[in-house]
């Protein structure tokens, strides 16, 4: 928890206090490093964005690592601060789970993590989400915290999704009202039908693409580009 609250704070602060705003569009597990004490940073800048003042996105060229991509980035190139929140959702169920972002079922069938976490979320199966390697030890309430947000953080629609500063407050627990509202809200109804898709579509791990790019292409770039984005064109 202590992990995910400091990467929280330190995203948060790109997003509403660096001037300008910046969108990190690479945030992920490894990218977050960790000293002796466990204290979180939030590193590798090398595929950052500055958002000039007004602007609520840029349109890009599509970069980033494969399960964490927000559908809108992934398909339109379309980069906010909410992208990063999707991303950060990703890496909230990997540090709950120890999943990977996508599983291999067999050699024709992904899944995403939040495919496999939101039908356990909705019918209160928060043991079930837990780590195995957890062996059981651990704050159930803590761990039911960080798994609805990191659903509410990896929602399909960019509106729906909560901005930073709301993460960190979530994760600390800090508004027992808020969290009541997160726990409540229409994505963890058991009886919600329509389907849940983290990423963009069934196959998300192929959503890296570019126009007049070949797959391969985009995905050597999203995963081995050292390109540094200084500002937004």
């Amino acid at each position: 928890m202590k992990i995910a609250i400091d990467s929280a704070e330190g995203i948060a602060y790109l997003h509403h206090y660096a001037t300008p705003h910046i969108i990190h569009r690479d945030v992920k597990a490894s990218n977050v490093l960790l000293d002796s004490n466990f204290q979180a940073r939030v590193a590798d800048f090398g595929f950052a964005k500055l958002i000039p003042d007004g602007a609520t996105h840029v349109t890009t060229k599509v970069k980033g690592t494969l399960g964490y991509l927000a559908p809108e980035y992934a398909m339109l190139g379309k980069a906010s601060e909410s992208c990063d929140v999707f991303s950060f959702g990703i890496m909230l169920l990997e540090l709950a789970s120890g999943k990977k972002p996508v599983e291999k079922l067999n050699p024709t069938t992904k899944r995403t993590i939040t495919e496999w976490a939101l039908p356990l979320a909705r019918d209160k199966k928060f043991k079930e989400i837990a780590d195995p390697k957890l062996n059981g030890n651990f704050v159930e309430d803590e761990l039911k915290r960080m798994v609805l947000v990191g659903l509410a953080c990896s929602q399909n629609k960019p509106e729906q999704r909560p901005i930073m500063s709301e993460v960190v407050e979530l994760l600390k627990g800090e508004s027992a009202e808020k969290l009541s509202n997160l726990e409540n809200d229409e994505l963890f109804k058991p009886e919600q039908t329509s389907s849940f898709q983290g990423s963009s579509g069934p196959d998300s791990s192929d959503c890296i693409t570019e126009e007049k790019s070949s797959k391969a292409d985009a995905i050597e770039e999203a995963v081995a580009s050292n390109e540094m984005v200084p500002s937004a064109r």
